[in-house]
């Protein structure tokens, strides 16, 4: 009868992790942040790896365009429109059956964050947007629990883990949310397959070393990657540390403490969703006009920019930042579409 010491026979026999560090493993509660490209990648090496409690987290739900690149997902998923994080935990319970995996089909923010981390060791950060990023690295430093960053666009992406601890944090090196429209999504510039696998898996290396305990092996670094441009960089975050950094110097949590965006909300008799702006914003929307067209019929005038996203559902953008998402009144859809396509 197959046990689980031969299950993880191999990673054992790894030195720097053995019987202790298995041990340790199988102790551990992640949660990850976020079933996409990274997510699923992430969240199938921990299961493989015998993390013993894999909480998964997702608002979407599987697309035909997912398929290219988020490996948990088949055809059948996409056609019958399947919560991501139900989705995943489904494969990979499947996958592995002793481990305890908990799916939850929530958006994360300010308001429901303590308690969707509740009790967790580490998180991976593979979330689509900066917002929420920042507001794990609030998290992360009042409760001095680590989290692995991850992005990834295009044919490049960047990791590091940050442990909770600051100095630096996440927000010593993005001080404060990029305006609407100035950084490209995995919508707007396409991405490589090969290149979110590549991210994710490091990102689950970077895991496994701190749950077992192998503190000196964690990466002090930001490792920049393009797999396109064949460039390898690390970045020595000392150089660009924030000195005054309003979280972890100032001790501030601006996005654990308030809503960075007020909330979206369904319009009465309508089917659709309006997203509020985030105070101060001022959009150039020849911009998005231009960055759109390879997504779908576009308008533009004057006063918003709109994206035909099919036959049923549009965006539309106004200068001031906020958006009316038309052919849904599911909030969680509503985000989603505005971080993939204005960011």
């Amino acid at each position: 009868m197959n046990s689980p010491r031969d299950r993880y026979a191999r990673q054992i026999q790894f030195a720097p992790i053995g019987d202790q560090g298995q041990r340790r493993i199988d102790d551990s509660t992640v949660a990850v942040v976020g079933c996409g490209a990274l997510g699923t990648v992430a969240a199938e090496l921990l299961a493989r790896a015998g993390v013993g409690r894999l909480r998964l987290v997702d608002r979407d739900i599987v697309e035909w365009s997912n398929l290219q690149r988020q490996s948990l997902f088949d055809e059948n998923d996409a056609r019958s429109g399947s919560p991501k994080a139900a989705a995943a935990a489904d494969r990979l319970q499947r996958i592995n059956s002793d481990i305890q995996i908990e799916p939850q089909v929530v958006d994360v923010l300010s308001g429901n964050i303590t308690g969707v981390l509740d009790g967790v060791d580490l998180v991976i950060d593979a979330c689509d947007n900066f917002e929420l990023r920042l507001l794990i690295n609030d998290w992360s430093l009042e409760n001095e629990i680590p989290f692995v960053h991850g992005g990834c666009v295009g044919s490049g992406g960047q990791v590091r883990l940050f442990d909770g601890t600051g100095r630096p944090c996440f927000r010593c090196l993005v001080r404060d949310l990029p305006p609407p429209g100035s950084v490209q999504t995995c919508d707007t510039a396409g991405v490589l397959g090969a290149a979110t696998h590549l991210i994710a898996s490091l990102q689950a290396a970077e895991a496994i070393k701190w749950l077992v305990g192998s503190r000196s092996s964690i990466r002090t670094s930001v490792l920049s990657i393009d797999l396109w441009q064949n460039k390898i960089r690390q970045v020595d975050t000392s150089e660009i540390v924030d000195p005054q950094c309003p979280a972890c110097v100032g001790k501030r949590r601006d996005f654990l403490n308030a809503d960075a965006r007020p909330p979206a909300a369904a319009l009465c008799g309508r089917e659709s969703v309006q997203v509020p702006a985030r105070q101060g914003t001022r959009l150039d929307l020849s911009s998005f006009e231009s960055r759109w067209q390879n997504l779908g019929r576009v308008q533009c005038t004057p006063f918003f920019v709109r994206l035909h996203l099919d036959e049923f559902q549009s965006l539309t953008l106004f200068r001031d930042g906020r958006a009316v998402i038309s052919g849904t009144r599911d909030v969680a859809i509503a985000r989603s579409l505005y971080d993939r396509y204005v960011g």
